[in-house]
Order: C-alpha cells, then sequence, then structure tokens
C-alpha cells in the first residue's frame, strides 16, 4: 500500500522543498582589481532585481518577478504549475577593503553581474619572513 502512494504523483507533494527557490546559484571571481559576483536570475529584469549593502559589509541580493498575468478561460485546466514566480534572497559577507560606495550592478541573460572594487590603499602586505626567537 505504502509503494502504491508513495510511487504516485503525490510523492513529490511530500518530499518537495517549501522554497526550492529561495536561493541561487552564485559564482565568485576574485581579480586584482575587484571581486566579481555572478547570480543566476532566469527570466528576471533588472527592475525585479534589488541589490544593496546592509550592515556595513553584507551584500543583499533580492529578486522577486512581477505576476504576467495568467491567460486563462473556462476551457484551461491547470495540471502542473512548477515555473511559477521566480523569487530569492542571497547575502553574502563582503571582505575587508572594498570601495562600498563604487559597487555596480547589471543584469545581462539572466545572470547579475555585481562588481566590487577594491581599495588599493589597503592592499594586502607582501609575505615577510618573522625571526623566531627563544625568548621575547
Amino acid at each position: 500500500m505504502a509503494d502504491l502512494f508513495l510511487g504516485s504523483p503525490f510523492r513529490r507533494l511530500l518530499y518537495a522543498r517549501p522554497y526550492a527557490s529561495a536561493t541561487a546559484a552564485m559564482d565568485w571571481m576574485e581579480t586584482p582589481t575587484s571581486h566579481i559576483i555572478k547570480i543566476n536570475v532566469p527570466g528576471l529584469g533588472k527592475d525585479d532585481v534589488k541589490v544593496q549593502v546592509e550592515d556595513g559589509n553584507v551584500l543583499s541580493v533580492r529578486a522577486t518577478a512581477k505576476e504576467n498575468g495568467k491567460q486563462e478561460n473556462e476551457e484551461t485546466v491547470w495540471h502542473v504549475a512548477e515555473r511559477g514566480k521566480p523569487e530569492f534572497t542571497r547575502e553574502v559577507a563582503l571582505p575587508e577593503h572594498v570601495k562600498v560606495e563604487q559597487i555596480r550592478a547589471g543584469v545581462e541573460n539572466g545572470v547579475l553581474t555585481v562588481v566590487v572594487p577594491k581599495d588599493p590603499a589597503h592592499a594586502r602586505s607582501r609575505a615577510r619572513p618573522i625571526a623566531v626567537s627563544s625568548k621575547l
């Protein structure tokens, strides 16, 4: 009996995550001059995505698509509606020594690209050997 129920189409409803699209795939790259963050936002435009810095160093990305009034009439019967309205929130703790005021973001071909410039005044110092003695 359990195999009959768990093998049915309703099995997906029991084991599905409630917010399957609550996060988005992300790539984070570092160049000598900036950090580049790319986040998948398929089907969303620049008006659907909000990017801001919170708490001084937390990059927050929120996306919510506007409803595209589903074309329905009395003869339309929906069997499955999984695509729904893409919606997610993603937060990233930014490293120290970045220029928060100069962060840029853009959406192109379903990918949000955020460029976070580094602050060259706080460039990493080169490694240098430190002599270790037996007493200070």
